[in-house]
């Protein structure tokens, strides 16, 4: 049950892929719900009746299921701990604390890092890198921020997808739609390629700053192993890797890596057909 759309915050490309993929495998979306009551029918095993409704109010919806799992995200507990009395700003609704680019809250001697943070990624080892340069900012003479943006992540997804820095429409917003410049491929691994399956499932997404000498800004790839891919290629995008040099680097054959040197534009027909095994 989605209440608006797939993995917020991540390009919606490569969400509505993970959707197709998923729902192509036998699971059902219903989108634009929400639970509302969740009644428990006893018996061996027992039932859940689950009751939602629509977003714009004007359907509701009874089923049963054996399994009910909310995913309600988190919650900043900043209200409780004394911020108001030393004037630290939080924002009202979510809890989040606005900090400046090096996590400096509005009073100059109190920081803040981590999940509390507003507008910044909850990821541990997020918070660990930020508390690291903070230390060495503030009693070893650093002056290295915490780079917010490439930053490398992975969901876990039947198909998993990897991403670094700026998603499709982030970098439309960011840079203006016409300084950008998007490449893509579809790819088929190889150990898929013999039982014939999924072709046209894997998909990687290369998003350039064109004023920049196409500056690599975002990094997107949906398959096997993404996460072990984007790791590696996070460094160089941090680099400022250039579409150019990656298109110069010879990949290894046959690995899912490789695809992330293709050059369609966005708009041509990136399907992948099937080619016989090389020996």
């Amino acid at each position: 049950m989605v209440r608006s759309i797939l993995l917020r915050g991540f390009d919606q490309d490569i969400a509505n892929k993970i959707g197709e993929h998923m729902e192509g495998h036998g699971i059902r979306f219903i989108k634009q719900f929400v639970p509302t009551k969740v009644m428990i029918e006893q018996g061996m095993p027992g039932r859940l009746k689950v009751t939602a409704q629509s977003t714009d109010g004007k359907k509701t919806i009874k089923e049963e299921y054996n399994t009910v799992l909310l995913a309600i995200g988190r919650d900043a507990c900043t209200r409780k701990i004394g911020l108001d009395k030393v004037g630290v700003k939080i924002n009202e609704k979510t809890g989040k604390i606005p900090v400046s680019d090096e996590e400096q809250t509005n009073v100059p001697y109190i920081y803040a890092i981590g999940d509390v943070l507003k507008d910044k990624l909850e990821l541990t080892p997020v918070a660990i890198q930020a508390g690291r340069l903070l230390a060495r900012r503030l009693y070893a003479g650093a002056t290295l921020k915490c780079d917010y943006i490439n930053v490398p992540t992975t969901v876990f997804t039947p198909l998993e997808y990897g991403a670094c820095g700026y998603s499709e429409e982030k970098a439309f917003e960011k840079f203006g739609e016409e300084n950008i410049e998007v490449y893509h491929s579809y790819f088929w691994p190889l150990e898929w390629t013999v039982p014939s399956r999924d072709n046209n499932q894997c998909y990687a997404k290369i998003i350039c700053n064109i004023p920049d000498n196409e500056r690599v800004i975002g990094f997107h790839v949906l398959g096997p192993h993404a996460g072990e891919v984007t790791q590696g290629f996070a460094t160089a995008i941090k680099c400022g890797v250039t579409k150019e040099q990656l298109d110069s680097t010879i990949g290894i054959h046959p690995v899912c890596a490789e695809v992330c040197r293709a050059d369609s534009r966005g708009g041509s027909n990136v399907l992948q057909r099937p080619c016989p095994l090389r020996r």
